[in-house]
């Protein structure tokens, strides 16, 4: 063997060795470790056990779910729709503290404005995405955007599915996703929050756990039950501890392919500066949910997806402060630098790469004041505003100068969301409120002779300009909306929409910030990451998986125990520990504040009918992240036999690497929901749509 190639094999080797704990890894369905999987358990899924899987996972806007019947029904948690079924709710029927379940599918709740997603196609354009070129960084940033979005257009023109562009492994790969789109859903089932999320905010993110986190939802098309080729069928035996769990899905985001040093700028810079800023989100909508009622229906869903993501987001800041843990991130990178400047070619090419993203992160760091004061987005009106002003004028445009999200493609796509129904309803008292704050921040961050402010304000305090510009707007109609996109060009940049003026003051500031932005980190950070993810497959090749980007995934694992408070955990929960966890905080005399272990009315009246030795909640080895919840957890015969819902405390370091010791997957037991839907809920005509029988 040559030297070079003697070199890079036995550093491959030990770049590789982290990555090969048994459990790792959100895998491409095109990139599986089978081999791997076999070795350990005797089985892998073939191409035909993956396509069944693919086609039964369905993407939710901010989660996962999946169908279970051969009429259209779709599982998912309850939190993931939580802010829908709330937006349901009356102050006569609050679906959140009552529950729902649907006599008859007559009484099936629409659910305005959900869309699920099935991938039913992908294309490799890495190479095609590769040939566009530039000068600087920032012009290869926007030629390779654009090229992407040529081809995503193309491909959207040709199959008329939404078409969306996914870059994988740092931008080593960039490949087109093509979703079927189902618009016609509506609620079946929704549990109460008080046993959908049991223990409340206390419980997050720990274990054992009781939750009855599931709900189910249905796909109509042509006003019927959508009759789907795959969905997963209800397991008919379940999991004991040992067995094989595979997890299709859609983890959000992960950054375990990051270089050491953007790591330490999100420990030491951005993530506490993320925790300030949701925190601030939340004390406003939560100041806007005490006026009423419909105040906190309108926006509890949201106050409830901050304090998950703050959770979470603590979670991956004392990750990133754990030495122990990050001593395999140092190591991963140390023997690949070590590669790079062991081969003349890749040393060139890449070997300033490090320094250069610890210039641009520098860089980032100096112009985050004014993107936080110029880019804050809480005001849904004035976000539509500024893309109606947008279209016109980037369609003036050669596409290879436009801002690469205003494609052809991306303009037809923008135009359809501007202009679907609402899903929840528009409150001008909220967007006053919001916009009011955003301003407020604004002025508290540059200061009010800043020349933004002045434009902006023109004389006139923050929450003056908030009331003119919302109750002068009629930008909440979608019939307004498509009345001013099919108006072209004159309607857009000349009306007098006072969120649409306020607008064309925004734009000119966002626009040479963004171009700055892109100049000095954007552009750096993509290019040597990108050079980066090059030498890394140049040693490895695809031996590993991607980072998460909310794009379909699938990680095996296996129902486990694991070490914690001085003792095992136990790999399941049943009724008897729900029912211990309510009266071991009192039972039915509990009155604390929050009542965060009361059980409902319901189950209480129900008690007797129970068999408390029905498994509830479980846990894996499987490797998830937000994003995966409301994911199926499927067994070798493909059978469904829990849901997904969260990781415990130790899983949160997954954000940015993975630790098999304690990393676990919490799931919903299906012989749970079955139990809970008969005995509970009465619902034994679903109980026998979904087992058949």
């Amino acid at each position: 063997m040559k030297p070079r190639l003697l070199v890079l094999s036995l550093l491959a080797f030990a770049l590789a060795a982290p990555s090969l704990r048994s459990e790792e890894g959100m895998w491409t369905f095109d990139n599986l470790p089978t081999k791997r999987i076999q070795e350990k358990y005797g089985w892998a899924p073939d191409q035909a056990w993956l396509d069944h899987v693919r086609l039964a996972t369905l993407r939710l806007p901010n989660g996962t779910g999946s169908f279970v019947s051969a009429e259209g029904l779709v599982l998912t948690n309850h939190h993931v729709v939580r802010g829908l079924i709330q937006s349901l709710s009356t102050r006569e029927r609050d679906l959140l503290k009552e529950g729902f379940i649907s006599a008859n599918r007559s009484e099936e709740l629409k659910v305005p404005g959900l869309e699920l997603m099935q991938l039913v196609d992908k294309q490799d354009i890495t190479a095609r995405v590769a040939r566009a070129s530039g000068r600087t960084e920032a012009e290869k940033l926007r030629a390779r955007n654009l090229e992407g979005q040529k081809a995503r257009e193309e491909l959207r023109s040709r199959t008329g599915f939404t078409v969306e562009i996914v870059s994988l492994y740092q931008g080593g790969e960039t490949w087109l996703y093509a979703y079927r789109k189902f618009k016609d859903v509506r609620l079946v089932v929704a549990p109460e929050l008080a046993i959908a999320r049991f223990g409340g905010d206390e419980d997050n993110f720990t274990f054992p756990r009781h939750h009855l986190d599931c709900a189910l939802l249905r796909v109509y098309e042509n006003d019927q039950p959508y009759r789907p080729e795959h969905f997963l069928r209800w397991t008919r035996g379940g999991l004991q501890q040992g067995d094989l769990t595979l997890v299709p899905g859609h983890p959000g985001a992960t950054s375990r392919l990051w270089p050491l040093a953007q790591m330490r700028h999100a420990r030491d810079f951005a993530t506490p500066r993320q925790i300030r800023q949701a925190e601030r989100r939340r004390a406003l909508l939560e100041a806007f949910a005490g006026r009423n009622f419909e105040a906190r229906a309108l926006v509890g869903g949201r106050i409830y997806g901050i304090d998950n993501g703050l959770k979470a987001t603590r979670g991956y800041l004392a990750s990133l402060k754990d030495a122990d843990g990050m001593k395999q991130v140092e190591v991963a990178e140390a023997n690949l630098r070590s590669a790079v400047a062991a081969d003349p070619r890749l040393r060139v090419d890449v070997g300033p790469s490090w320094t250069r993203i610890e210039k641009a992160l520098r860089q980032g760091e100096q112009l985050a004041t004014l993107n936080q004061a110029l880019n804050q987005r809480t005001s849904e009106l004035l976000g539509t505003a500024l893309s109606l002003i947008r279209i016109p004028v980037e369609r003036t445009k050669p596409e290879k100068e436009r801002l690469p999200e205003f494609s052809e493609g991306g303009i037809k796509t923008l135009q359809e969301q501007l202009t679907r129904p609402r899903s929840i309803p528009f409150s001008a008292e909220l967007e006053v409120h919001l916009l009011t704050a955003d301003l407020l921040e604004a002025q508290k961050l540059l200061g009010p002779g800043h020349p933004f402010l002045k434009a902006i304000l023109g004389g006139r305090s923050p929450i003056e300009v908030a009331q003119q510009a919302v109750q002068g707007s009629r930008l909440q109609d979608p019939l307004e909306l498509r009345r001013l996109l099919e108006g072209g060009a004159d309607m857009t940049t000349t009306s007098r929409d006072s969120m649409l003026v306020l607008a064309r003051i925004l734009d000119p500031f966002q626009r040479v910030l963004r171009k700055e932005n892109e100049e000095r980190v954007e552009g750096p950070l993509r290019e040597y990451g990108a050079r980066i993810a090059r030498a890394r497959f140049a040693i490895q090749g695809k031996s590993t998986y991607p980072d998460a980007t909310f794009s379909l995934r699938l990680s095996y694992g296996a129902v486990k125990p694991y070490p914690g408070n001085g003792t095992q955990m136990q790999p399941f929960t049943t009724l008897h520990g729900l029912l211990d966890r309510f009266e071991g905080w009192g039972g039915t005399r509990f009155n604390l504040e929050r009542e965060l272990w009361r059980l409902p009315e319901r189950w209480l009246a129900r008690r007797s009918a129970l068999d408390l030795a029905t498994p509830w909640n479980f846990i894996t080895t499987n490797d998830i992240i937000g994003g995966n919840s409301g994911s199926p957890v499927v067994d070798r015969n493909g059978e469904l036999v829990g849901l997904a819902f969260d990781g415990n405390m130790e899983s949160l370091a997954g954000r940015y690497y993975y630790d098999g010791r304690a990393n676990r997957t919490i799931c919903v037991d299906a012989r749970g929901i079955l139990h809970a839907l008969d005995k509970v809920y009465g619902a034994r005509d679903l109980v026998a749509e979904l087992t058949g029988k």
